[in-house]
């Protein structure tokens, strides 16, 4: 299959035109006329992503954090972006990344099943016409009232994190819980507004959380990384559902970092 046929059925699932303006979803470098039989799904490609497709003969990676998210004014190896994209190009690798398009069509209703959130809405509205509603984050019910130690647990366990960061007080009852995968620090006002007694999210600095607690909603940081890895077997699952001819394999999963 040629890379052109991926990424129009890429496309087709979800859109581009749903990432947000700032955001620089889709091909990141690669021939479209390239024949692809393997794809590497990471949730970055970085350079240990790049060697890994190269040593196991993948020709396209996809990603859902891009590649290029600054702009760059040339591409050689004397820069650590240039050097991965010298590296993919010489080997026929291509990348494609499917961000924040990605966010608001399957992250943030996979991020809410796992939860098993009830009653669940769109958290931040991004795109509305006379079918649907679509956007960043969702709001719902959580299984059952819970203190907030014990949602706490409940997320580190669903999403398999070593530990989950917390504002608020461990005995405090929450019920209403907005989940918004990746930095939701811009977000905590929206969740507040829409009645959420608790955020879970990624990113969280000490003066956000403690000014969160203050302004009545508390928090709960699972991380960035933690809650955004289920891009991975998100789209395993949809390859070998819509594409099954190509071979589909995951990426090494490691913690961006660690804790001693």
């Amino acid at each position: 299959m040629k890379l052109a046929e991926i990424i129009s059925r890429l496309e087709q699932f979800c859109p581009s035109s749903f990432a947000l303006d700032w955001d620089n979803s889709g091909l990141q470098a690669g021939n479209t006329q390239n024949p692809v039989d393997t794809v590497l799904l990471a949730l970055d490609c970085t350079s240990d992503v790049v060697e890994e497709a190269v040593a196991r003969h993948a020709q396209l990676i996809v990603t859902h954090h891009p590649l290029v998210f600054d702009g760059i004014k040339s591409i050689s190896d004397n820069d650590f972006i240039g050097k991965r994209i010298v590296r993919m190009l010489e080997n026929r690798i291509s990348c494609f990344s499917m961000h924040t398009n990605f966010d608001v069509l399957g992250m943030a209703d996979a991020a809410a099943d796992e939860l098993k959130l009830l009653d669940r809405e769109v958290l931040e509205v991004t795109y509305e016409d006379d079918v649907s509603r679509e956007g960043l984050g969702r709001i719902g019910k959580l299984p059952e009232y819970m203190m907030l130690s014990d949602a706490a647990a409940y997320v580190r366990d669903v999403f398999g994190v070593p530990y989950v960061r917390v504002f608020g007080q461990p005995e405090t009852p929450v019920l209403t819980a907005a989940i918004l995968p990746g930095s939701g620090s811009s977000q905590i006002d929206t969740a507040l507004k829409s009645g959420a007694d608790v955020i879970i999210t990624g990113d969280i600095t000490h003066h956000k959380g403690i000014d969160a607690v203050e302004k009545g909603i508390a928090v709960i940081d699972a991380g960035h990384y933690g809650i955004e890895k289920l891009f991975v077997p998100y789209m395993e699952s949809y390859f070998k559902r819509e594409m099954p001819d190509l071979g589909v394999i995951r990426a090494a999963e490691d913690e961006p970092c660690f804790t001693v």
